[in-house]
């Protein structure tokens, strides 16, 4: 992963994780053990969703900048219907406490979007390749 991508997955993982952190805490002494765990699921599902799909669209940036809007749009209904799957799967678990899981699901996907979007505007990413100085045309 280029330095940019790794800056960019950093800027909007670690806020994402600090809440995850703080809603684990107050998850924790609102609903006990489980409320901690709903928000530690919560924050790590968060994190491995968005972080994909980061990846899997550099990746797509790079080599097929055409279908980068298309994979964009596949890539979140992927995401939402992995994330029903997980839902379906885990609908009455006692494992975790649903409410702490999902209002951390949520409050984490805010944060890393707007740190996301923050990180991308601070980088100085050329949209234009320059030519190479030893070429002359």
């Amino acid at each position: 992963m280029p330095s940019n991508d790794a800056r960019i997955l950093l800027q909007a993982a670690v806020p994402t994780a600090a809440v995850g952190a703080i809603a684990a805490v107050v998850s924790g002494v609102v609903a006990g053990g489980e409320g901690a765990i709903g928000a530690a699921v919560g924050t790590l599902i968060v994190i491995l969703f968005m972080g994909i799909g980061l990846y899997v669209l550099q990746r797509t940036a790079k080599s097929l900048p055409h279908l980068f809007q298309a994979m964009g749009l596949m890539l979140f209904a992927a995401q939402i219907l992995l994330l029903f799957i997980f839902l379906a799967a885990f609908k009455h678990t006692t494992l975790f406490n649903p409410k702490a899981f999902a209002f951390t699901l949520l409050a984490g996907t805010i944060v890393w979007t707007v740190a996301q979007t923050r990180a991308h505007m601070k980088a100085k990413i050329l949209y234009v390749e320059p030519e190479k100085s030893g070429h002359s045309s």
